[in-house]
C-alpha cells in the first residue's frame, strides 16, 4: 500500500492582543508519513522525540480516531512514522499541528475528501479554539473565530516584506494547563477596551506594512500579564525598546517569545536572550519566515 506524507507548519498564537484569535504559520514543520497497515505502529524521529508517545495515546492518532468516530466510519490500523522539528511545550503549537495531521489522516484513510477550511473546522472542534489551527490549516497569518453555530471563520493576509520574525526559545517548558489556569475569569470593561483597540491597530498595521502602530499594537491586558510570574524575565522582555524592534510577544502560552522587527534588525532578539540569562535560563533563536501554506499532503 502506498505511503502518503503530510506536513504541517508550527504557529505562534494570540500575538499579543489578539487573545485565541490572532495566529501565524511558521517554517517548523512535523512530518508525518503514513499508510494502512495490520496493526498500529508508530515511530517518531526528531526534536523532542521522547516527549512524543510511539503508542495508541499518541495525539495524531488520538486525533484521527477521534474523527473516525464523529463520522461513524471504521479506521484501519496505520504505520505512523512522525519527524518532529517542533519545540514541544515552548508555545509553538505542537498539539495544534498533531491534531491538525490527525484530521488529514483520518480525511484521507477514510475518503472523506473536506476542504482546507472544512479540516480547520474539526480541527477547531476538538481544540476547543481556533488560533493555533487555523494557520496550521491555511498558512500565513491568519485571524479567526467560532460563530454562533459553532463552526470556525477564518481569515489569512500575509506578513508585510519589511517584517521579520525571530523565536526565542528558552531551556523551560510551560504546561498550557498551567498557563490557562493562570487566566482571571472575566476582565474589565477598560481591559476589554484596551485589547480591542490593539487587537484592531495590530491588523491594521499588519495589513498596511505600518510600523507607527509598533509597540502599542502587540500590547495586552487579557494574557499576558497573568502568565508573567510563570516566564521569568516576561515584563522586562515585553517593555524592551531598540532601533528596528517592533515589540515582543509570548508565543501561544508560553514560554517562547515571538520577535517582530524590520528586516536587517535580526540582533534585536539577542536582547531577550539576555533577560533570559540575567533570570538564570538559556535560550535560543529560531529565524522563521512565515510558512505561506497550512498543511500539505502528497504521495510518498
Amino acid at each position: 500500500m502506498n505511503w502518503y506524507t503530510v506536513r504541517v507548519p508550527a504557529s505562534s498564537a494570540n500575538l499579543g492582543p489578539g487573545f485565541d484569535a490572532l495566529g501565524l504559520a511558521l517554517e517548523i514543520y512535523l512530518t508525518c508519513r503514513f499508510r494502512p497497515a495490520v496493526e498500529l505502529s508508530i515511530r517518531v524521529e526528531g526534536r523532542d522525540a521522547a516527549c512524543i508517545p510511539a503508542t495508541a495515546d499518541n495525539l495524531i492518532w488520538q486525533t484521527a480516531c477521534s474523527v473516525a468516530a464523529s463520522v461513524q466510519i471504521g479506521l484501519p490500523p496505520i504505520e505512523l512514522e512522525i519527524r518532529n522539528e517542533i519545540p514541544v511545550g515552548k508555545g509553538l503549537g505542537s498539539s495544534a499541528a498533531a491534531l491538525t495531521a490527525g484530521v488529514v489522516i483520518a480525511d484521507h484513510l477514510l475518503d472523506l475528501r473536506w476542504k482546507p477550511l472544512r479540516v480547520l473546522d474539526e480541527a477547531a472542534r476538538i481544540e476547543g479554539h481556533p488560533d493555533n489551527v487555523a494557520p496550521c490549516t491555511l498558512g500565513s497569518i491568519v485571524a479567526s473565530a467560532i460563530d454562533e453555530g459553532g463552526v470556525a471563520r477564518a481569515v489569512r493576509i500575509d506578513l508585510p516584506q519589511r517584517f521579520g520574525i525571530g523565536i526565542v526559545v528558552p531551556d523551560f517548558d510551560l504546561p498550557t494547563t498551567l498557563a490557562r489556569a493562570a487566566l482571571p475569569a472575566s476582565y474589565s470593561r477598560a481591559d476589554a477596551v484596551f485589547n480591542v483597540q490593539r487587537a484592531a491597530l495590530l491588523i491594521a498595521a499588519l495589513t498596511t506594512g505600518s510600523t507607527t502602530a509598533f509597540p502599542a499594537a502587540l500590547e495586552d491586558r487579557f494574557h499576558q500579564p497573568y502568565r508573567a510570574k510563570l516566564v521569568p524575565g516576561l515584563d522586562e522582555i515585553l517593555k524592551l525598546r531598540a532601533p528596528g524592534l517592533l515589540g515582543c510577544a509570548l508565543s501561544g502560552a508560553g514560554p517562547s517569545i515571538l520577535v517582530l522587527y524590520e528586516r536587517g534588525h535580526e540582533t534585536v532578539c539577542e536582547l531577550v536572550r539576555q533577560i533570559f540569562r540575567l533570570h538564570g535560563h538559556t535560550s535560543e533563536v529560531l529565524f522563521s519566515q512565515i510558512a505561506e501554506h497550512g498543511f500539505e499532503l502528497r504521495e510518498g
